[in-house]
């Protein structure tokens, strides 16, 4: 009996730990972002760009950046004489990543001599980055499936295929956002029973595509639409080296507190899960 308590104990400690190390990790942040506004941007889009600046902002005060610098060399021999020029190449990271809003963002919109100006202000919860995250490659192509049609920019009518590439072994789920109270999920496909797409290392795939599908899959074909004035849509990608569910939807349709408690819950437990926005402009 007393071996028992001391293997239960043993057991506790353990998750303990496990807890402890995790909470470790994630932090409560803040950030601000005053985004001086172009004449062609509309303010909706306006009020997405400064919350998006004001995220990363919030992530490099807690967290800092890493700055990468690699130098290339090149030789090239001349009349018998060596000429050597040296090309740097820097750049840098935020070594943090967004979890989940702690509060609704807030927005202080003015004028300034007669041009827009849109302050956002957040806070939420966020982890530090501590190992190098997968550099895939994820592009959102209109009207065809090849890198040439790849383009932030769609017209209603206009079909939306995505190409992605991993160096790694993985699982990707997609979903698209345009504002509204849900979100759409796009990969899995619908007529799939599986929590997350499973993704083979160094193969080019591309998604949305009848003509470009694998695996005999039925897939699901996008045609963008907008009935108003420009809209601004995100694409999000969520990659990760482990399987995980997908978050409960309705007919493909998710609500947006459902998707973002999935998505912090996921990060929060899976060090190995990250998420990509690509935003996308359509017009009427």
């Amino acid at each position: 009996m007393k071996q028992l308590k001391k293997i239960h104990l043993i057991v506790l400690f353990i998750i303990v730990f496990i807890q402890t190390v995790n909470a470790q990790h994630i932090k409560s942040v803040h950030g601000e972002y005053t985004y001086y506004v172009p004449e062609n941007i509309t303010l909706d889009i306006a009020k997405q760009t400064a919350l998006q600046r004001a995220k990363v902002q919030a992530l490099e005060n807690e967290f800092g950046t890493v700055i990468m610098q690699n130098n290339l060399s090149h030789i090239e021999n001349i009349n018998g004489k060596s000429d050597i020029d040296f090309l740097t190449m820097g750049s840098s990271e935020v070594k943090g990543e967004w979890i989940e809003n702690t509060e609704e963002p807030t927005f202080d919109i003015t004028y300034v001599n007669n041009q827009l100006v849109v302050k956002c202000f957040i806070k939420g919860k966020a982890r530090e980055i501590l190992t190098a995250k997968p550099e895939f490659v994820a592009k959102v192509l209109r009207n065809g499936t090849t890198s040439i049609f790849e383009s932030d920019s769609f017209k209603s009518g206009d079909d939306l295929f995505l190409s992605f590439k991993s160096p790694i072994n993985g699982y990707l789920n997609v979903y698209l956002y345009d504002g509204n109270e849900h979100i759409v999920e796009m990969l899995p496909y619908r007529s799939e029973t599986i929590g997350s797409t499973s993704i083979e290392g160094n193969h080019q795939y591309v998604f949305f595509s009848s003509k470009d599908a694998t695996k005999g899959n039925e897939v699901d074909e996008y045609t963008i639409t907008c009935n108003n004035n420009i809209e601004l849509n995100q694409i999000i990608l969520v990659f990760s080296e482990n399987p995980f569910n997908k978050a409960i939807s309705n007919d493909g349709l998710i609500e947006i507190k459902t998707f973002q408690k999935w998505l912090s819950k996921l990060k929060a437990q899976d060090k190995k899960a990250y998420s990509q926005i690509i935003s996308i402009q359509v017009e009427p």
